[in-house]
């Protein structure tokens, strides 16, 4: 993995409380129910937050991809809500939870970068969730597009969306036909010229 240089407001940590780490497809990152020590900030690949419901059933809360930080709620939490598995090769800065906290007490500036950092997640969240209500699928996968979350695999995409890859893939198709999208390349789409 090559050396990242971690955004702001991590930037301001010190190095002896961040390490790079990397994890190959399906290895678990952490487990829902695990005492947290350190929060998570993608730096290449991706991976599934998922939750163990009391019936046994897996349901994927997210898809963390490069640039997002994860198990960001565990900074005041005493375990993981969710366990965290590589969706890919995956490489993740750690960042310490206490060096967090205490950076947090210490640096005003440093919390409220942070906190914007966690409002623009938060707005993100709230607009994958927005999209999950648009209906039919084609509208869906359009809003997706205008959105610029297709920037990986159709696959991904569909998941991001909530929906099947094959009711994305028909969705894609049906939008092609219409008019409405170009297909560029296996997987690349683009919105045409007005």
């Amino acid at each position: 993995m090559e050396k990242f240089t971690l955004p702001p407001p991590f930037d301001r940590l010190p190095a002896s409380e961040l390490r790079h780490v990397s994890f190959p497809e399906s290895r678990l990152v952490f487990q829902q129910g695990a005492t947290p020590y350190e929060l998570f900030f993608v730096t290449e690949g991706a991976v599934i937050l998922e939750r163990h419901t009391e019936a046994g059933q897996k349901v994927v809360l997210h898809r963390a991809t490069a640039g997002d930080l994860i198990a960001e709620a565990s900074l005041f939490s005493d375990s993981y809500h969710c366990d965290c598995m590589a969706q890919a090769n995956t490489g993740l800065a750690t960042l310490n939870k206490s060096a967090v906290l205490k950076r947090m007490a210490e640096d005003t500036t440093f919390a409220m970068l942070l906190l914007k950092r966690l409002a623009r997640q938060v707005q993100r969240y709230r607009r994958q969730l927005e999209l999950r209500s648009v209906f039919p699928a084609s509208d869906r996968v359009m809003a997706g597009i205008l959105d610029g979350w297709l920037n990986g695999t159709v696959l991904a995409f569909a998941n991001d969306l909530g929906l099947s890859h094959e009711a994305t893939y028909r969705a894609l198709a049906t939008l092609v036909a219409q008019g409405r999208l170009h297909k560029v390349g296996r997987g690349k789409y683009v919105v045409p010229p007005p």
